[in-house]
């Protein structure tokens, strides 16, 4: 089932808005409960987290960023 323009646009609001500050909380307290690693491990890790959570999102931010295709057919 593919989403609408609109319908992908307001659920990439939502993981921009609710989604990923929880998970930067989850990623930074999961840090923590690991003892300080050395600086350039912490810095992979960080990295690392923050290219994966938006893969599983490719699909729903893809186009977002445009104007809404289906009013330009319209037109």
């Amino acid at each position: 089932m593919a989403l609408g323009y609109k319908a992908r646009r307001r659920w990439s609001l939502v993981i921009l808005l609710v989604g990923l500050p929880l998970y930067i909380v989850a990623a930074v307290t999961i840090m923590n409960w690991l003892e300080r690693p050395p600086i350039w491990v912490e810095f992979l890790v960080y990295v690392l987290l923050g290219i994966v959570w938006a893969l599983p999102f490719k699909m729903i931010f893809r186009g977002v960023g445009r104007g809404d295709p289906e009013a330009e057919l319209e037109e």
